[in-house]
């Protein structure tokens, strides 16, 4: 239970600080945040929760995340259903926090409030294609460094680190693509708010960041060491995994 909770309000804080800083301040040019401050606003949510409560769930936030590291013989079977139910409901909470908050703004239009989408949906207006293979091939990675940066022989107690600049570099890339998901928790909660066609294509944000997890999972448990070792030294570290 202590695990779930810690997942549930590390989901909700980045899903609640990274669309808040895309629905709330990149929507004010004067501001000057925009896709940079956008991209930060994400990689700061996990870093900072990476260390609040990584210590008791192993910081996930994100049923890729949790998908990709069962994969990887980092995730035991039964947390993998709890972690993700927890997640969703996280990611659901803090769309519904940010939704009220926002539309308590005369005037307020939602512009999709902060969904993932492709085509006529894409920030940039990219087909079906190029956002599959965008959101498959930047989950793989951003597992691939988790996997990494808590592996024998990496920098004790600094995985929180290169993980949330992962997800900076992710968003910087994949933003005017998809909006950037590689997260199914973090898409579903927002396309529920926005409806429409943005609950239709949910699809795409949950088939493409899990195969992208777990082929990613599957390739650091051949690379790095075995499961069993790895599992020990992240413990001894506390790491965010």
């Amino acid at each position: 239970m202590r695990r779930a909770t810690a997942e549930f309000f590390g989901t909700f804080w980045l899903t609640f600080g990274g669309c808040g800083a895309a629905v709330l301040s990149a929507a004010f040019p004067e501001l000057g945040i925009g896709f940079l401050g956008v991209a930060f606003a994400f990689g700061l949510t996990v870093l900072t929760m990476a260390y609040a409560v990584g210590h008791i769930s192993g910081g996930h936030f994100n049923p890729a995340v949790t998908l990709g590291l069962w994969s990887a013989g980092r995730c035991a079977n039964r947390h993998v259903l709890p972690y993700i139910i927890a997640q969703v409901l996280g990611a659901i909470l803090g769309a519904f926090v940010l939704y009220v908050i926002a539309s308590g703004k005369a005037g307020w239009v939602s512009n999709g409030f902060a969904s993932n989408g492709y085509g006529d949906l894409s920030p940039g207006k990219y087909g079906l294609a190029a956002c599959l293979v965008t959101e498959l091939l930047l989950t793989f990675f951003f597992i691939f460094i988790i996997v990494g940066t808590t592996s024998k022989g990496a920098a004790t107690g600094f995985a929180g680190i290169p993980i949330g600049f992962a997800l900076v570099l992710i968003h910087l890339i994949s933003i005017p693509v998809t909006n950037t998901s590689v997260n199914p928790a973090r898409s579903t909660g927002p396309a529920l708010f926005a409806g429409g066609e943005y609950v239709t294509q949910l699809w795409l944000f949950w088939l493409a960041p899990i195969v992208g997890a777990m082929a990613a999972g599957a390739m650091a448990r051949w690379l790095y060491e075995p499961a069993d070792v790895v599992d020990t030294i992240v413990v001894e570290k506390g790491a965010a995994i």
